[in-house]
């Protein structure tokens, strides 16, 4: 199984938005798809934490000190 990059959670979470939006899920699916949701936000988030992270680590190191 292929590891979930920024993007590819990005892009599922977009589906998400779009099935609710179009109204193309039941209310049964509803739950799961609002679950999945949230844990590719939370990953989403994670990732972004991250990077800036790495940003402000790069860039504190670059200061002439």
């Amino acid at each position: 199984m292929d590891e979930l990059t920024y993007e590819s959670a990005l892009g599922e979470l977009q589906a998400i938005v779009n099935q609710v939006q179009s109204e193309q899920i039941g209310i049964d699916e509803l739950s799961a798809k609002l679950e999945r949701a949230a844990g590719l936000i939370a990953f989403c988030r994670g990732k972004l934490r991250a990077a800036d992270q790495d940003l402000q680590q790069l860039f504190a190191d670059q200061e002439p000190g």
